[in-house]
């Protein structure tokens, strides 16, 4: 089909230097590199750049383009042009240091200032730390101290920093962490990143709801009966065993992404696409949800664990059985959530979120369900009722939406049948969309932080989580609700949704 779009122009992106701490990583060799080739082969990078990696590992500049194209083989949304990559892997350079080590960032000050030199580049420079949260406090005073942090708020040549998730584990160590990079750093050079918001469904959320003038009036407590918000993965934890023991569900998925959904399908129209303006309507959701304290925790959460069973066919050991997991963990792989945004738009409506480990399949949805008709001419059957309207935004595997109607079916006898009206990324426009980190990277590069977490955002859904991981620990619980992987999750997320005379939706 022809496709004649309203763009919106893109921001100016001026020549910089990017440098990646945990550079001989996976996030590097999987997303960050992969990311920076595609921006290149759509035209989208500044005429001229340097990315350098910094890492523990030894490596020469050559052993490093050598990692890296291959994972830009195997990882990339574009396939590899070799002249191209020929070209773009002059630009990639190599240092190893340690992130507690001051003479890496003497070193490192040095690399950068002969390579700016040597490419001719003005000075603007780009921090991203994939880094544990441990080595913040190290990097940031290492930067500091060497020269490299730039004058907070100075125009040009700038400096900014990427902060890779988890920002902390509870209020306290977010708070903590926000301390270290602010002292350094002005709020307007932090850019803390979640992959989520960069997916082209998550962005479309917006474009849904303020570029259609049938969604925005119905989009209330008037009309909307529930929510449904759900990340599910089909993997265990595998060989992030030891991590996930201290993080769970809860945080590793609820604490960023799924609010970060919520506060999109929930905030109020904001009166421009300033990021701050953006940003504040965002806030607005955290401030309104309603706090889950210790009496609320058992009927509005469930956790649970997933036991020994197959997913596609591939056995999955059960969670205590995998590599690095106490025999005793009460980690949940499994969160379901039941939460109200108590505000004028939401009063009263549900928010029903959900995610875990082990699930039948990977996926990401976001449904709004409107409420029923009145049970009058084609709802009249009162033991069978019409299905309701819903909005089905799909954010994975298949990027689009799908909005469920009731149609007449063909026909002598006046019979209903609900129908799905799908929307599919690919199907229309032809060809596949960035990946996350491509757009979020431009956007750094940009100085445009509407898709990433202000400080204020962070602590408060840490506010939030907090409550309930203290109401957890307070129950004492040793031992969770299990589930087979390969299933949906425990009978009890179940009851969750069915005590409210609702159903989880079928992926």
């Amino acid at each position: 089909m022809d496709i004649n779009p309203a763009q919106e122009p893109l921001p100016p992106v001026e020549p910089c230097t990017l440098v990646i701490f945990g550079g001989s990583g996976d996030l590097a060799r999987r997303r960050l590199i992969p990311a920076v080739y595609n921006l290149l082969l759509d035209g989208l990078l500044p005429s001229n750049y340097v990315v350098l990696g910094l890492g523990r590992t030894p490596m020469s500049d050559e052993e490093f383009r050598s990692a890296v194209r291959d994972g830009v083989v195997k990882h990339s949304r574009q396939a590899l042009i070799e002249d191209t990559w020929n070209a773009f892997s002059q630009h990639l350079f190599y240092m190893a240091g340690g992130n507690d080590d001051t003479q890496t960032y003497a070193r490192l000050k040095e690399r950068v200032e002969e390579l700016e030199q040597t490419f001719k580049l003005p000075g603007n420079r780009i921090f991203y730390l994939s880094i544990p949260p441990s080595s913040f406090t190290d990097v940031c005073e290492g930067l500091s101290r060497s020269g490299l942090a730039g004058t907070p708020g100075a125009r040009a040549p700038y400096t900014r920093i990427i902060v890779e998730k988890p920002v902390g584990r509870d209020l306290a160590s977010a708070q903590a962490i926000n301390q270290v990079t602010g002292r350094v750093f002005d709020e307007s050079q932090i850019f803390r990143i979640d992959h989520y918001l960069g997916k082209e469904t998550v962005q479309n959320l917006m474009v849904v709801r303020f570029a259609n003038s049938i969604f925005e009036p119905i989009w209330n407590h008037k009309y909307v009966d529930h929510v449904q918000i759900t990340v599910s993965e089909a993997e265990g934890v595998g060989t992030r065993a030891t991590y996930y023991e201290e993080a769970g569900a809860l945080r590793d998925m609820i604490q960023n992404h799924l609010l970060q959904l919520l506060c999109l399908v929930a905030m109020e129209p904001p009166y421009s696409l300033d990021p701050n303006v953006v940003r504040n309507a965002k806030m607005e959701v955290l401030r309104c949800l309603r706090p889950i304290t210790t009496k609320d925790v058992d009927t509005c959460t469930v956790r649970a664990q997933y036991t020994e069973g197959k997913v596609h066919g591939t056995p999955v050991p059960g969670y205590r059985r995998e590599k690095g997991v106490k025999p005793d963990s009460t980690t949940e792989t499994y969160v379901a959530i039941k939460c109200f945004v108590e505000n004028w738009r939401w009063s009263g409506v549900p928010f029903y979120l959900r995610t875990g480990k082990a699930l039948p399949l990977r996926a990401s949805e976001v449904a709004v369900q409107f409420k029923e008709i009145p049970q009058i001419l084609f709802n009249a059957n009162q033991q069978n009722p019409q299905a309701p309207n819903v909005l089905a935004l799909k954010i994975q595997p298949e990027e689009g939406l799908s909005l469920r109607i009731v149609s007449r079916v063909p026909g002598t006898r006046a019979q209903t049948h609900p129908v799905e009206m799908n929307f599919k990324y690919g199907e229309v426009f032809g060809r596949p969309s960035p990946e996350a980190y491509e757009r979020l990277l431009l956007d750094v590069m940009a100085g445009d932080a509407s898709r990433f977490m202000r400080r204020d955002a962070v602590e408060a859904s840490w506010a939030w989580i907090t409550q309930i991981l203290e109401a957890w620990d307070k129950s004492g619980q040793r031992w969770l609700p299990e589930y087979q992987a390969g299933t949906w999750g425990p009978v009890e997320a179940d009851r969750l949704i069915q005590h409210d005379g609702r159903t989880w939706r079928i992926l």
